[in-house]
């Protein structure tokens, strides 16, 4: 009995270890291991750039698309974040907002996994308003830190 109990223990240790290095080791994951987008897509132009009159629908779907796994504020911590990995991005950062519109939406397109392709389930026009919107996180943020 008492041997049993030890390796019920000793499994629970080992789990729980394994589960904290994950933890740790993965937290920003996404944005430590690069993904890189083909030359020919990161020059795309955005044919929405500078349209403020897409921000209201493309926040419906950035929320419901983006937000589960990116947060609603883009950092990366929606609710089914903790699960995965890597990490989800987080698109307030100096990294995501450096990029171009071509290569946000040649990734938003293509997706890695964990993360989806979205090529097949929204529309080039709906695809060019979730990075037209992703701009205004890095914005938002700066705005509340102001505050």
């Amino acid at each position: 009995m008492e041997t049993k109990r030890y390796f019920n223990l000793k499994g629970l240790l080992i789990i729980a270890a394994l589960v904290v290095f994950n933890l740790i080791s993965s937290r920003t994951f996404a944005q430590h291991t690069p993904w890189v987008t083909p030359k020919p897509a990161a020059t795309v132009k955005n044919p929405l750039a500078g349209n403020e009159n897409v921000l209201a629908d493309a926040k419906t779907l950035y929320i419901t698309n983006c937000a589960p796994c990116h947060g609603n504020k883009g950092k990366g911590d929606g609710p089914a974040a903790q699960a995965l990995v890597p990490k989800p991005a987080d698109h307030t950062s100096a990294l995501v907002q450096s990029e171009t519109d071509g290569s946000l939406f040649w990734k938003l397109s293509e997706g890695r996994n964990p993360m989806p392709g979205y090529k097949k389930i929204l529309s080039d026009q709906q695809r060019w308003e979730l990075i037209n919107y992703i701009r205004t996180l890095s914005k938002n943020t700066t705005m509340l830190a102001k505050k």
